[in-house]
């Protein structure tokens, strides 16, 4: 069997993420298999034009801002040369449209649709090519199956009127060698909050700065460490002035792995604000190092974070409930004890292993019924 997968972008790539660690964990899982797998991705500064993954081939070409243009021409160049059985077809922002020219069955992978809520993310001109570049996306793909990553984006696909049987949910893994919990890395001294990802808009960081004043009424010394970077940030250290929180407030950046992950066990709580997420990756890397959560019950988040067993949910955007969630999560040892064993339990539970096979059926099945 030859899979081709499209991506904007792979591992290798400097702003490669986490939809590029997704794509690539199945690829290296279905090589495994057996199965030939070949990458179609956007060029870089520095990348070659061929390469190899685990155990899978990467072909690049274009550019990251017109590879849905490139991509096409690259596909067909590399089909004449080894046909696909199947197209797997990764929807992030800009859809590639691959049923109109790939041949062969497509398997759409979604992490979630935008939908409005790029409007609350980019100006308005840019928003609105984002939001019509999705609108075909029912009629173009109405034959294909598609896997996503979470219960909530499958129930918004179905409110767009796919059948509930094109659906099918399969779960993102943990790579456990990276995100594991670790004894002799003790919890900080001080009540430590956590957040982990990019400083975008629509991740409503604001909120948990805007939470911390009463967190730190009811809990002493409490602090916010923020890990990761993006656009909004100078916003946030302006609102971080303006609530005068320099003391109680830290911006990391982007931070090395290994930093990254002794802060996460270190922290008391990881908090996770998003309007709307695919899955809720960092959820559950905090669960897998031993450290709780609260987040908002947001689609994609409500699914990653079991309320009451794994962590906490709060109503988006209710900064006060916020607040009150995170002071019970930093003052009952009981409580957080709990929700932690809880949430190591749930981690085992996600592995790429399961992703990958999970993939590998459902791939199988949609072969089997074009037969």
């Amino acid at each position: 069997m030859h899979v081709i997968a499209l991506n904007w972008r792979d591992l290798a790539n400097p702003r490669g993420g986490g939809a590029e660690v997704h794509m690539e964990e199945i690829l290296a899982h279905l090589a495994r298999r057996g199965v030939r797998c070949t990458l179609l991705t956007s060029g870089f500064a520095g990348g070659k034009a061929e390469d190899r993954g685990d155990g899978y081939r990467i072909v690049r070409g274009g550019h990251e801002y017109d590879f849905n243009l490139t991509v096409p021409f690259l596909y067909r160049r590399v089909a004449r040369a080894d046909p696909p059985d199947l197209v797997v077809d990764d929807i992030n922002k800009i859809p590639f449209y691959s049923p109109l020219w790939a041949g062969v069955p497509v398997l759409a992978m979604v992490p979630h649709l935008m939908g409005t809520t790029v409007f609350r993310e980019v100006n308005p001109v840019l928003a609105t090519a984002v939001y019509a570049a999705e609108w075909p996306v029912r009629r173009v793909y109405r034959r294909c199956h598609f896997e996503v990553i979470s219960e909530s984006t499958k129930d918004d696909l179905v409110a767009r009127g796919w059948e509930p049987a094109r659906v099918s949910v399969v779960h993102c893994g943990i790579d456990r060698a990276v995100y594991f919990p670790d004894a002799s890395v003790a919890k900080a001294d001080t009540p430590s909050i956590v957040y982990v990802g990019r400083v975008k808009r629509y991740k409503s960081v604001d909120h948990a700065i805007r939470a911390l004043p009463a967190v730190r009424e009811a809990v002493s010394g409490a602090t916010l460490t923020i890990i990761g970077d993006g656009d909004k940030a100078p916003e946030l250290r302006r609102l971080v002035a303006t609530l005068r929180l320099d003391d109680a407030v830290r911006f990391t950046g982007f931070v090395p792995l290994e930093e990254k992950r002794r802060l996460v066990q270190r922290a008391h709580v990881v908090v996770n604000p998003s309007m709307k997420e695919g899955w809720g990756l960092t959820n559950v890397e905090a669960n897998a190092c031993g450290t709780t959560c609260v987040a908002a019950d947001s689609p994609g988040l409500r699914d990653s974070v079991r309320d009451g067993v794994t962590g906490l949910l709060y109503p988006y955007g209710d900064v006060p409930a916020l607040a009150k969630a995170l002071v019970r999560v930093l003052h009952d040892q009981t409580l957080r004890t709990r929700l932690e064993t809880g949430g190591l339990t749930w981690a085992e539970q996600l592995t790429w292993e399961r992703c990958g096979d999970e993939t590998h059926r459902l791939i199988e099945r949609i072969l089997q019924k074009g037969r």
